[in-house]
């Protein structure tokens, strides 16, 4: 098997990765039908990492993957290490894959001296000498204009719809947003599943305590519906249980729950098991070990996804035509 993949550009493709999450870094170079490139990466008794290519980049079009798990800084830094001396080693170009893009829930001022963290994330990354970001399901569309470059903006939506619509009963599913502010995220997902009704969960957050909202009811008609909870991420699942908590008090038949990256911080795993949902769907943008899984979860494989991006990006094709005009 190839470490390389040649384009029409003539500059041939190479994959490789830090040591956040290898296994999907191994799936994503299965897809593409080549090795990964050697990379040597450790930690000095400082703290301090260092990284090296064990092969020549020289002329290659480098995809680096990362996913920004925990710790997210030590990740963060791993990768921007590796953008910088890809540079120096005269790749042609580089391209940062954050399957999960760190702080990108920090992506506005909430209250004064404040900081956008996702925005300095963006510019560390261009600084480093990043000519192109792809993430999938960023937290909020604007993250985007952040970064000085190409961003591809992937969905997971497809993978997840897909499963999804083999569990449930499609004439009987109303798609719940968790919060007003994804009504637009929760109509396609309706579209998609038939064109059932919607319904919010209306919540209340205070922004000086993380990980933290009240659900206080449902907008919309869920009595004796199977509903489909949707959402980018699950962190420490409080929001996410509450919420079914709320739809099964209110009448629904069955909840399953969706979301792209299952970060499942703390007291996740309980509280998705005791919170009554049927099933738990996400998508392996981030590992998941063994002490975080639980019954009723089911993780899809995005390996797919990011190798079909990777093709098209290296081929200069369309990475919107992945997601029907969609992304």
């Amino acid at each position: 098997m190839s470490s390389t993949v040649p384009g029409p550009n003539r500059h041939p493709l190479v994959l490789a990765a830090g040591r956040a999450h290898p296994e999907l870094a191994k799936n994503v170079a299965k897809e593409l039908g080549i090795d990964l490139l050697g990379v040597s990466a450790y930690d000095f008794a400082n703290s301090e990492t260092y990284v090296r290519f064990s092969d020549s980049v020289r002329g290659m079009d480098l995809f680096l993957l990362q996913s920004h798990t925990m710790p997210v800084n030590q990740w963060i830094m791993e990768q921007l290490l590796m953008v910088d001396a890809a540079k120096r080693a005269s790749a042609h170009s580089v391209t940062v894959v954050a399957p999960f893009f760190g702080y990108a829930r920090q992506d506005k001022k909430s209250r004064g001296r404040e900081p956008i963290s996702a925005r300095l994330i963006a510019d560390m990354f261009k600084t480093a000498g990043a000519d192109r970001l792809m993430s999938v399901d960023l937290h909020t569309a604007q993250i985007q204009g952040f970064f000085d470059g190409p961003v591809d903006h992937l969905w997971a939506m497809p993978i997840l719809v897909d499963y999804v619509r083999t569990r449930v009963d499609v004439e009987n599913v109303t798609v719940v947003s968790p919060d007003a502010g994804r009504i637009r995220v929760a109509e396609i997902w309706a579209s998609k599943l038939g064109g059932g009704p919607l319904a919010f969960v209306h919540k209340t957050r205070d922004v000086t305590r993380p990980n933290q909202s009240v659900a206080n009811r449902v907008v919309g008609d869920v009595q004796g519906r199977d509903c489909v909870l949707v959402d980018d991420l699950i962190d420490t699942g409080g929001t996410i249980a509450e919420a079914v908590k709320v739809i099964m008090a209110a009448g629904a038949k069955s909840v399953t729950v969706a979301a792209t990256h299952g970060v499942l911080s703390g007291p996740a795993a309980q509280r998705l098991t005791e919170c009554g949902a049927r099933e738990v769907v996400v998508t392996d943008t981030l590992p998941i070990e063994d002490d975080r899984r639980f019954d009723n979860l089911k993780v899809l494989s995005i390996a797919p996804l990011l190798a079909s991006a990777i093709n098209e990006v290296h081929s200069d094709g369309s990475v919107t035509s992945l997601f029907d005009g969609n992304s």
